[in-house]
């Protein structure tokens, strides 16, 4: 456990959320798996993954100042790696 000295001496613990990032055609979107409503966009997959952590700490001080219960990380990623059919080539 930490002590957050920026907010006041408040103990902190750190956590990892599992977040999703899709890339859209101009722009990347990501959002927080077990936060409800928190979620980023950006440029660039830097851009958005830095703007969703930020908007992630945020969330998560201000669910602390109102009293809200602070959501356990409770998703787990992985992938799942398969045999893609490819398409028939015509016989010319």
């Amino acid at each position: 456990m930490g002590v957050d000295s920026a907010a006041s001496g408040v103990a902190t613990v750190k956590k990892r959320y599992a977040i999703a990032i899709e890339k859209g055609p101009r722009n990347y979107s990501a959002y927080v798996l077990d936060v409800d409503g928190c979620v980023a966009t950006g440029p660039t997959l830097e851009e958005t993954t830095r703007r969703l952590r930020a908007a992630l700490q945020a969330h998560l001080d201000w669910m602390a100042r109102d009293g809200d219960p602070i959501p356990e990380p409770s998703t787990f990623t992985d992938y799942a790696e398969v045999e893609v059919p490819t398409p028939a080539v015509a016989a010319g």
